[in-house]
This record gives C-alpha cells, structure tokens and sequence, in this order.
C-alpha cells in the first residue's frame, strides 16, 4: 500500500511542533495562553496559503480536547451544517470553516445563534484579509489573527528535523544550496517545500543532489501570485509605488511577477490607474500613450504584449510625476460626503428664475472667454480644491492660467 504524502504525516500535533508563529503558538502567544487558562474563543486565522492556518486549528482541536468537524463555505450545504449542529448540541464541537469569506448568508444567519451560544467554537480560515472580506456579523463573532510568513531560515531547519524523524523516506543528501532553493521555489509555503523534498528524495534515493540536479527535477517555482490572496494585491501595490517612486527597475520586476501570471487585464488597469494618479497633469502625454499601450497588448496578446509593457512601464517610472488631479477630486468628494452640497445657484441651472433676477452670463460672449460670475453654491464660494504645481512645463502652464483666470475673476 502507498504511502500518504510525507507533508500529510508530517503535519504538527502540538504548538510545538509548529513552524513559525511564534506570536500566536509560541511561549507568550494567544493561543497558547488560551490553552493554559482552558478557554478557547472563535477565531479567524488569515494569511498566504501553506503557512500553518489549517495546522494551527487542528491542532488546538487536539490541544482542547474537542470534537472537531471541519466545513468548506464554497463548497459544503446548509444540510451539511446542520447535521453537524445536531451532533455538537450535547457536548459542543470545533467547526473549521475553509474559505470563510465565502460563507453564504443564509448559512451564516443559521451559524451564528450556535455560535454565540457556546455549542459550536468556530475557526474561520481565508487567505483574504477578513476586514475587508468576511462579512461584518462573523467578524465580530470572532478573534482575527493574521499569521506571518515563514522565515526561510526556521523552514530549512524544519526540513532538516524532518529528514532526521524521516530516515527511511528521506535518504537523500542535499548541498546546503538545495534547501534555499526549495525554500524559494516554494515561496516560503511548508506544504510545498515538503512536497519538493520527498521528490528529490523519491527521485534520486541515497544519491547526493546538487543544486543543478534538484534545478532538474524540480524546474520551475511556484509563484504565488493567486488573484483571490493578499499577496496578488501587494504586488500589484509595489508595482503602483514602483512606478511612483520613479524606481525602473523595480517596476520592471513587479510587472515580470505580473506577467508571469498572464492577467494582461489588471496590469492594464492599473497601468491606467497610475498614469493619471501619479504622472497626471505633469505630463499628459501619457495619457493617449497607455491608450495606444492598451490597444496594442490587447490586439497581440501575450508574450509579444511583454514588449509593450515594458516599454510602457519606464516611460512611466522615469516620467515627471504629479498627482494635483487626485488630490483635487479626493478634496472634493470629501465635501459631498460630509453633506457640503448646498444649493445649486439658480442662474446656472436651467429652470426659471423666481428667486433672483441674477441672469446666466455666457463666457463666449465676453473677452478671453471669461466673466465674472458665481458658479459654487453661496456656502461654498471660497472653496478651493485645485492647487496647482510648477513640477514640469505643461502643469507651469496650468498655474500660469489658473492664478490668471483667479485674478481676473476677483477670485484672489
């Protein structure tokens, strides 16, 4: 009979045996402390896949003695709930909710009373961040730790103690190098560097593996780049403040992760995004360049579209940069939302006046095409949300105008 995966027997069965979180597992961690004073709350754990949230609620339904019961949002029925309801009503039970921020409401609105009650302990498990994911009524039902990557060094000695408990399985012999390279292949996860090592160790059994060979057989990393984690976001984040911090080659190394993953849609999006937030009006030209950019990496697709963004990408990195037009409508809406709307004047709406005999002024029949006249309502009137800098030739235009327009207007 095959045996089961060595990441499957490996797992950890007490806080011990886990690696890293060492804020919630460890001496002076949370859950630690919970299990010395024997009281255990809801919970949900959240963080990059293959770091330890699944383990770390299993094994505090070890650690406390529970019956524990686990359920997929995305996938499991209210039916299945509530047979596992029914069997917890006499002596409670753990319930470990996988994809926590799916949970439909219809299952939550049953959950809930169970657990505020006491018969169900409930660990939710997401690789989301639950403040913005997890509906609000689970949330507040529930402690939310986030764990914390997997240092590369406490994950090679973790595969070291395995090799050790593991002899018979794990007879290869591995140069120093191999072990950071499965580490880094894995992208820090602990399943799947486990995975790595047993297939070294399965494909070349008592041999010594160099670095080259443990190259061949495992090829090419993980990248973990999945749309539905934080992670997705933070790269897409870095590759923002790249481009914005004028960083070329840092920007051009965000968008190769990005394009590693082929979303040619996002990386567009973003493109856009940062285009007029942080070039803007310091140079506007870029705006019809990441038009022409899109409508050109959208007619040849991937790999050619690589070209394109890159030559999109330093452009933008080494362009002036402003971001007067996103500081301007963010002021504005400010003021919407904090109820500041106030009465439209009646001369620059088109219905009759009743009120005042103030009449619309047409600026096309006046010198410059400008004239004297109140456009904001009375409330409003001193207003500023536009303030223009000198950052590069066009903007120095735009100032140059506005304090001009300003003047003239009595505005100033």
């Amino acid at each position: 009979m095959q045996k089961r995966p060595l990441a499957y027997r490996a797992r950890p069965k007490t806080f011990d045996e886990i690696v890293g979180q060492t804020h919630l597992v460890g001496n002076d961690g949370v859950l630690r402390k919970m299990l010395k004073q024997s009281h255990l709350s809801s919970l949900i754990l959240y963080g990059s896949p293959g770091i330890g949230k699944t383990t770390i609620a299993s094994v505090i339904g070890e650690a406390f003695g529970l019956n524990t019961f686990t359920f997929n949002a995305s996938t499991d029925t209210k039916a299945m709930l509530k047979e596992i309801i029914d069997q917890s009503k006499h002596y409670g039970a753990l319930l470990i909710i996988d994809e926590i921020h799916r949970m439909k409401k219809d299952i939550q609105d049953y959950l809930l009373p169970h657990v505020e009650s006491g018969t169900i302990t409930m660990i939710g498990i997401t690789t989301n961040n639950p403040y913005h994911s997890v509906n609000a009524a689970i949330r507040s039902r529930a402690h939310v730790y986030k764990l914390k990557p997997i240092e590369s060094e406490a994950l090679i000695s973790h595969l070291k103690r395995l090799e050790t408990t593991y002899k018979e399985d794990l007879t290869a012999k591995l140069d120093d190098a191999v072990y950071h390279y499965i580490v880094q292949a894995s992208n820090n996860e602990i399943r799947s560097a486990i995975n790595r090592l047993e297939l070294l160790s399965t494909t070349h059994p008592g041999e010594h593996i160099t670095l080259a060979m443990a190259k061949k057989i495992i090829q090419k990393p993980t990248l973990d780049l999945d749309k539905d984690e934080d992670n997705y976001f933070n790269i897409l984040s870095a590759f923002q403040k790249s481009i914005r911090g004028s960083d070329v080659d840092a920007s051009l190394h965000y968008l190769a992760r990005l394009i590693a993953m082929e979303d040619l849609d996002s990386i567009l999006r973003r493109l856009t995004v940062i285009a007029y937030e942080d070039i803007g009006l310091a140079n506007p030209s870029v705006f019809t360049k990441m038009d022409a950019c899109a409508n050109a990496c959208l007619r040849v697709g991937f790999p050619e579209a690589r070209i394109i963004l890159s030559a999109m990408v330093i452009d933008l990195a080494l362009s002036p940069k402003s971001n007067t037009a996103y500081l301007a409508i963010d002021s504005a809406l400010k003021d919407v939302e904090a109820g500041k709307t106030a009465k439209i004047p009646n001369h620059i709406i088109n219905v009759d006046n009743f009120e005042t005999k103030d009449k619309y002024l047409y600026p096309h029949n006046y010198e410059d095409h400008l004239v004297a006249q109140t456009y904001l309502p009375p409330a409003l009137e001193k207003v500023r949300y536009y303030t223009p800098e000198a950052t590069r030739k066009y903007e120095t235009a735009l100032k140059k105008r506005y304090l001009m327009i300003q003047k003239r207007l009595n505005k100033e």
